[in-house]
């Protein structure tokens, strides 16, 4: 009995990492792991090359509209399930694995919504974003290398949650009591500043935490204390679900993050102001001076 209960203590806090695994991780966390199996990392670009010129040794190459596809309904839309089962298994990942998404230069909103997408699919717990990217990771010192790395195909189950809603979650929530739609636009386009959208402004109650104001100019998430000073106003309890939008769900990916790091519970509108200022009938003001 007493080897049992030493094996159990021994064995736990390895699960306990795997089931939670951070929404942040540093550089040096990453090469400290680097060579654990079940660790993949996912380098997002939108061109290849970019990917061949230098990656972290054994990422791979993910290419954002694989996860985001766009389409005569919008861009960045929630990808086939059957068909991103096969890509992420040919890209070694297994139910087990625990992925971190990695963005080159300053791409930090096309690789959150990557993170956004695989949280939605049902990989929560085995997901993590490495803060600061490709260039944090060469700063820190550690190597990059153009060798293409080899992969062994995986095997995964995904199940999509609610983490991505549509036109009429968000119009059914605009008074809620439990729910508030949160703009993640800049300000000034909050406010109403002409975007080329149909209409300007903002969903109608929608509060306003900016994107650009969740990173700094390293491309790292600001400390937790600077972020909680954007969202308490907006929230200061965690219980209420915040439903992010910006132009066409891309941007609003780093509030999302950035409210995952505080402990809220987070969803994205995907259709966004590409959507909702084109149909009339949802509500729309604009900031009163």
């Amino acid at each position: 009995m007493k080897k049992l209960i030493l094996f159990s203590l021994l064995i736990l806090p390895t699960l306990s990492v795997r089931a939670q695994a951070p929404i942040l991780v540093t550089p040096q966390w990453l090469n400290d792991h680097l060579n654990d199996p079940a660790v993949v990392v996912l380098q997002v670009s939108y061109l290849q090359f970019e990917y061949d010129r230098e990656h972290i040794p054994g990422s791979q190459f993910l290419w954002p509209e694989w996860l985001a596809p766009n389409s005569p309904k919008g861009n960045f839309n929630a990808p086939d399930v059957k068909q991103t089962t096969t890509l992420l298994e040919s890209l070694g990942i297994s139910n087990n694995s625990h992925i971190v998404i990695c963005h080159t230069s300053n791409q930090v909103s096309v690789a959150a919504r990557m993170f956004l997408t695989l949280e939605y699919l049902g990989l929560r717990s085995h997901v993590s974003f490495l803060n600061g990217g490709l260039d944090a990771w060469k700063q820190s010192g550690f190597t990059v290398t153009k060798e293409p790395s080899s992969v062994k195909k995986g095997k995964l189950t995904l199940t999509p949650d609610q983490t991505i809603v549509d036109k009429d979650y968000v119009l059914k929530n605009l008074t809620s009591a439990s729910a508030i739609i949160v703009d993640a636009r800049m300000q000034k386009y909050y406010d109403g500043e002409p975007t080329g959208n149909p209409r300007d402004g903002h969903i109608t109650n929608a509060k306003n935490i900016p994107y650009t104001e969740m990173v700094d100019a390293t491309n790292l998430f600001k400390p937790v204390d600077q972020l909680q000073a954007y969202f308490t106003p907006v929230s200061a309890d965690k219980r209420k679900e915040l439903v992010t939008y910006c132009f066409i769900g891309q941007t609003a990916s780093v509030v999302y993050i950035a409210g995952r790091i505080l402990g809220y519970n987070m969803k994205l509108y995907d259709g966004s102001l590409q959507e909702w200022s084109r149909i009339d009938e949802l509500p729309m003001e604009m900031t009163k001076k």
